[in-house]
């Protein structure tokens, strides 16, 4: 499995495996590496569509994106985030000096990882499944029922793939848990904000907070290295 990596140019202050978008590890993906190497972080995005021809989507060809979506496994899953993870592992970060984001689909992924691995934090980006798993994941509410790592989730009021009832409801189980979690939600975010390749959906100022808030979210959580 390839790895984008993108690493700081001083002593790192954490790993963090970054987790693509439905359309594969595109620029925006690679682009959020880069954010998080300048914040001090080494950043590794593993290509979780290795398995199949294509590995990246044109953002307008969602009818190609659905199979390559379809085709992944909970088994496939859980072995390309154990391989970023060791890759990190293998640098010399514990699991308390190593984070997870993801987005899109990425999201729930993170979220998955959040509820079954002890990590340092995670960050989700308007990942769905909340109330009905998707990809062979469990169901969002399901896994932030069993959070063991320290969780943020930022979510869009706009985003119609994602009840806003869902985020509230994910937010409570979340709170239940004996780790860090807390949920944002912007009022005018559509599905996708963060991703600047998409004039259509993209928002700067929220986007700028969202990262600002990432960025935080790692800073206080992650063991120092």
């Amino acid at each position: 499995m390839d790895l984008y990596v993108a690493l700081p140019d001083h002593e790192p202050r954490g790993g963090i495996v970054v987790i693509q978008e439905a359309f594969g590890v595109t620029a925006h993906i690679e682009s959020v590496c880069e954010l998080l190497a300048a914040a001090g972080h080494v950043a590794v995005a593993p290509e979780l569509f290795h398995r199949q021809d294509r590995r990246v989507f044109p953002y307008d060809d969602i009818p190609a994106v659905m199979p390559a979506m379809g085709a992944l496994t909970l088994e496939g899953i859980d072995a390309d985030l154990d391989a970023a993870f060791a890759h990190l592992a293998a640098l010399g970060f514990a699991p308390s000096q190593t984070g997870i984001v993801g987005f899109c689909m990425g999201g729930s992924v993170t979220l998955y990882a959040a509820g079954t691995r002890r990590l340092g934090a995670a960050v989700t980006f308007y990942g769905g499944g909340i109330a009905k798993g998707r990809f062979g994941l469990p169901a969002g509410l399901e896994s932030g029922a069993a959070l063991c790592s320290p969780w943020l989730g930022l979510y869009g009021d706009r985003d119609l793939s994602i009840p806003i009832d869902d985020v509230e409801q994910l937010r409570a189980v979340a709170a239940e848990c004996a780790v860090d979690s807390d949920v944002v939600r912007y009022a005018n975010g559509l599905h996708g904000f963060n991703c600047d390749d998409r004039p259509d959906v993209f928002d700067a100022e929220i986007a700028a907070s969202a990262r600002e808030r990432m960025v935080e979210w790692f800073d206080r959580h992650l063991a120092r290295v």
